[in-house]
């Protein structure tokens, strides 16, 4: 991470805006903006005429930016070719920054990733050859990729060659609901090899830092909805974190989240970017919340809210802060009818 970048978040003002706090908003796809071919109710407005940045940020390596940005724009949001930022992207970056232009890279993954590994000099090819063999092998998503490509990518890693993976997402969402990931791929050659692959995507740190310098932003908020890929990922590299309960991690997952995937903020839905960061803000654990908590033998009770509003996602954030001080909590109970009828719909 750059040195001269702002400190968190925390020491910004909570007054303004959420989205004033930050020069740039680095943004999830899947599951924050849209979910298949849809986009989530809200995604687009929520963004329209912000005076921030946007930057469009994926660990999805089959596509290119420019069919990212063709797609977002169809859906509303405005993007540009620019204001995309892949793992494919970032892992050939990885890739130039160790080897020489003219190196041959075996690549398993859609033509975006090709593409990718060409235009920064280097030689993609498809299958392993013993005469000429990769010095690198680099996986990324494809919806075609079967045995024989991973065959070929097990043999380029037995012959020495540095791998790569663009991410190691154990599933990804679809329309359907959630499938088979690229890091399931990864998985079966990992097994294969025993070895261990160097991560381009979040929540490795380069797909973030390539974000970040992109615009050379200073005071950049990470938005997504997956706790061990983009929170996970905006902590690696000391960022501020969004996380919006549109997509894959639900209320059950942030209370269990261990401490590299716990966000700064959390709202039910990306309009929350435009309300003031006090209330999205996970509080400290010696700041009163909105609800009173008590534990005891691994019971957490949650109260009636102080001003007896009931909201979600601050419940969420309330509930949070003391499930993470006490780990071992075995149920999250209520007297109150209205939050407890909440509590039951997050399946602890």
């Amino acid at each position: 991470m750059s040195s001269d970048i702002a400190p968190s978040g925390s020491a910004l003002s909570d007054s303004g805006p959420l989205y004033s706090a930050y020069d740039e908003l680095l943004l999830d796809l899947d599951g924050t903006l849209y979910r298949g071919p849809d986009a989530i109710p809200g995604a687009v407005a929520a963004l329209a005429d912000l005076p921030t940045r946007l930057l469009y940020v994926t660990n999805n390596a089959s596509r290119s930016p420019r069919d990212v940005a063709e797609h977002l724009t169809e859906l509303g949001f405005a993007a540009s070719d620019s204001d995309v930022v892949t793992s494919a992207q970032a892992a050939a970056r990885l890739l130039a920054q160790r080897f020489s232009a003219g190196a041959i890279v075996l690549v398993v993954g859609a033509q975006a990733l090709v593409d990718e590994v060409a235009a920064v000099g280097l030689v993609p090819v498809r299958e392993f050859d013993a005469e000429r063999p990769p010095v690198a092998a680099v996986h990324g998503h494809s919806p075609d990729t079967g045995w024989r490509l991973l065959a070929e990518e097990t043999l380029a890693i037995r012959a020495d060659a540095w791998w790569v993976a663009t991410n190691i997402d154990s599933t990804l969402p679809t329309e359907r609901g959630l499938v088979l990931g690229n890091g399931s791929m990864v998985a079966a050659v990992r097994h294969a090899t025993g070895a261990e692959p160097v991560v381009a995507g979040k929540p490795a740190r380069p797909l973030m830092l390539d974000a970040q310098e992109r615009n050379g932003a200073q005071r950049p908020l990470v938005v997504g909805d997956r706790l061990d890929t983009d929170i996970e990922g905006a902590n690696a590299v000391g960022f501020d974190s969004l996380l919006v309960l549109t997509g894959v991690s639900t209320p059950a997952d942030v209370l269990r989240a261990v401490p590299e995937q716990r966000p700064t903020f959390i709202a039910d839905e990306l309009a929350a970017l435009r309300s003031p960061a006090a209330q999205c803000r996970v509080l400290a654990p010696d700041v009163n919340s909105a609800h009173p908590m008590s534990y005891d033998s691994g019971v957490l009770t949650v109260g009636t809210a102080v001003d007896g509003r009931v909201d979600h996602a601050r419940l969420v954030r309330d509930v949070a802060v003391v499930a993470w001080q006490h780990s071992e909590f075995e149920r999250v109970t209520s007297n109150d009818p209205e939050v407890a009828d909440i509590l039951s719909r997050w399946k602890l």
